[in-house]
């Protein structure tokens, strides 16, 4: 990954995306190779480590809590306090505030009251509810499983936007998806993983949505990438 980059993780089901995020996030130790950040090389024990470490993981059930309202969903474990000791408390004000400014620099207009219930979002509001908290909390990378599976048109094209928005921020954005089209809107690398290998790597621009299909169900181009490979060792 790179600052400011989109790198599509892409596969059919089944594939291992999911299984390489959650290495990726601290939920699963590698069996093999290493997870660097910076060129030092990372352990983690567990999802915090990795949080800690900059990486910040949006699961396809984007984890909300729908009876909790927005502002403590989007500080969840992480409010704001005020006071000493035994007199310290949270800060609600400074809570609602905070999530408020940056759940409407997502583009999520129509929450207007921070106390508004999480369960009233539509998905694409909550994926971008989750995104906006990964920005505030300085995720360094961020992990974005199936953002859009089970959305409509308009909800898929906020949350691209809201990818977007973070790549211009400058965060490297890992974008797991099984649909071509999607991945071709947003992606600057792309990465295609055929049941738990590396079937192909490729930039913007270099394959067609026909090829990336292709490669993904495993077709003509991936036995001749293996056939290449194969001369090659």
């Amino acid at each position: 990954m790179h600052p400011g980059e989109v790198h599509c993780l892409l596969g059919d089901n089944g594939a291992g995306k999911s299984t390489l995020i959650k290495i990726m996030s601290g939920v699963h130790p590698p069996t093999g190779g290493t997870v660097e950040i910076a060129g030092e090389p990372q352990s983690f024990r567990s999802p915090r480590d990795a949080q800690a470490a900059g990486i910040a993981t949006v699961h396809q059930d984007v984890g909300a809590i729908p009876l909790m309202s927005v502002s403590q969903n989007f500080f969840l474990g992480l409010e704001p306090a005020k006071g000493r000791g035994p007199f310290r408390r949270t800060d609600t004000a400074t809570a609602d505030r905070v999530a408020l400014e940056h759940v409407a620099a997502m583009g999520i207009r129509r929450v207007t009251d921070p106390r508004q219930l999480v369960g009233t979002l539509s998905g694409g509001e909550r994926q971008a509810l989750a995104i906006a908290r990964a920005m505030y909390f300085g995720a360094r990378v961020l992990i974005l499983d199936e953002p859009t599976s089970a959305l409509g048109v308009k909800e898929t094209a906020v949350v691209l936007r809201q990818v977007d928005a973070a790549r211009r921020s400058g965060i490297g954005v890992v974008f797991i998806t099984h649909n071509a089209t999607h991945a071709i809107r947003i992606g600057d690398r792309f990465t295609v993983l055929i049941q738990g290998e590396v079937a192909a790597q490729f930039s913007r621009g270099e394959k067609s949505r026909h090829e990336i299909i292709d490669l993904m169900a495993g077709g003509t181009e991936l036995d001749e990438l293996r056939h290449t490979i194969d001369d090659d060792s």
